[in-house]
């Protein structure tokens, strides 16, 4: 598995945590240990931009997924995709939750990659199964830290 992680935000994100969650959370989700998945940190105005690019949606936003590849089986090996993640968002919508950030980040990192396998919440129905699948993750993932 490959799992490249980039910090282009100016602020220290932490990669080893992110690094085990998503090994993981690949895991969980019943991927090829080698499928590759890259995860970029960006700052506010990088984030606006993409925003702005990709959704067509002003301002800045938490996380981004660009999907490339979906394995139809357990055997494929394939390139995920990217997630993006703005760790100052993450770090105020951190503190307005009251958890910290690492947790907040866990979160959005387990997000984009649960979009990056097709899961979405444009409706009910959906963002309970996605936001479900989020928490026992991340929940999972932190018990064994």
């Amino acid at each position: 598995m490959a799992i490249e992680v980039t910090n282009r935000s100016g602020v220290l994100v932490p990669t080893r945590e992110v690094e085990s969650l998503l090994v993981y959370a690949m895991d969980y989700m019943e991927l090829h240990a080698d499928c590759d998945l890259s995860i970029t940190f960006v700052g506010d105005q990088e984030m606006e931009e993409l925003h702005i690019k990709w959704m067509d949606e002003p301002g800045t936003t938490d996380v981004l997924s660009f999907p490339m590849d979906m394995p139809e089986s357990k055997e494929d090996v394939v390139t995920l995709g990217d997630i993006v993640i703005d760790p100052l968002v993450a770090a105020r919508q951190a503190q307005s939750a009251g958890h910290s950030t690492l947790h907040e980040t866990s979160i959005l990192v387990t997000h984009g990659l649960l979009h990056i396998l097709g899961y979405d919440h444009a409706d009910r129905d959906e963002e309970k199964i996605m936001f479900e699948l989020q928490e026992t993750i991340v929940k999972k993932w932190e018990s064994i830290q």
